[in-house]
């Protein structure tokens, strides 16, 4: 694991983007999270180039979901372009390339597991799309989203209608038992690399489990799998 004050493998780094940057120092500010430029000082965060991705992202997204070939309402592209622009779908991706390991990070945000955390991989995820397209322009920067996020993009559009899975039970349950679920949750691991198990109650019957690196994830999956009970019983 690199220490806060050792070198990002910037050069694996891009070769796992796809993209060979001009002006390697963007992609080195895309990786110096503010508890890092705090203890060492010297260089910017990557907090301003995170703010230029953020919105770059969205704005990619939202043009791929407006020519996806179905025809979607607004309410479903909305859906669509939320399915992967948030801090879980953002950090899986960043997780996917290893982005953590060349987190430049503060030394207690290190040892807290910072590199693990969502929405410091999240940010910079955004932070490096913010890079590229500072230093590649438009269609750099569009050609990296296309490889990143086409998958994500293509799982999502085929699970559009059962997105939100804890919606979904909600209104089965209340439906057919006039109830709501009931999720107990347990944890296990460190603090800094949490792994949560839910399992979901209707009307007293554990009818789905599922788990995650977070409590929304898990409930999530496991209200994915309740639905499948309960649909399947009232078909």
């Amino acid at each position: 694991m690199n220490t806060a004050a050792s070198q990002p493998d910037l050069v694996g780094l891009s070769e796992r983007l796809g993209y060979t940057f001009r002006d390697e120092l963007l992609l080195r500010r895309a990786m110096a999270h503010r508890s890092w430029c705090a203890e060492f000082g010297g260089e910017p965060s990557n907090e301003r180039l995170e703010f230029l991705g953020d919105a770059v992202l969205g704005w990619v997204i939202a043009d791929v979901a407006y020519r996806w070939p179905q025809e979607l309402p607004e309410g479903k592209l909305t859906d669509l372009r939320k399915s992967v622009v948030n801090a879980n779908a953002l950090a899986e991706v960043a997780e996917g390339i290893d982005l953590g390991s060349c987190l430049l990070l503060g030394r207690g945000e290190d040892l807290a597991g910072g590199r693990h955390k969502p929405s410091i991989l999240s940010d910079a995820l955004e932070a490096v799309l913010g890079a590229v397209y500072l230093d590649g322009g438009v269609d750099a920067v569009r050609a990296l989203i296309d490889r990143l996020f086409t998958q994500p993009l293509v799982t999502a559009a085929a699970r559009l209608d059962r997105l939100d899975y804890k919606t979904l039970l909600q209104e089965i349950s209340a439906r057919l038992y006039d109830v709501a679920p009931v999720y107990v949750l347990a944890d296990s691991g460190p603090d800094h690399a949490k792994h949560f198990e839910a399992t979901a109650f209707i009307a007293g019957r554990p009818l789905g489990a599922g788990e995650g690196r977070s409590k929304k994830v898990a409930e999530q999956r496991a209200a994915e799998q309740a639905c499948a009970v309960l649909l399947a019983e009232s078909s």
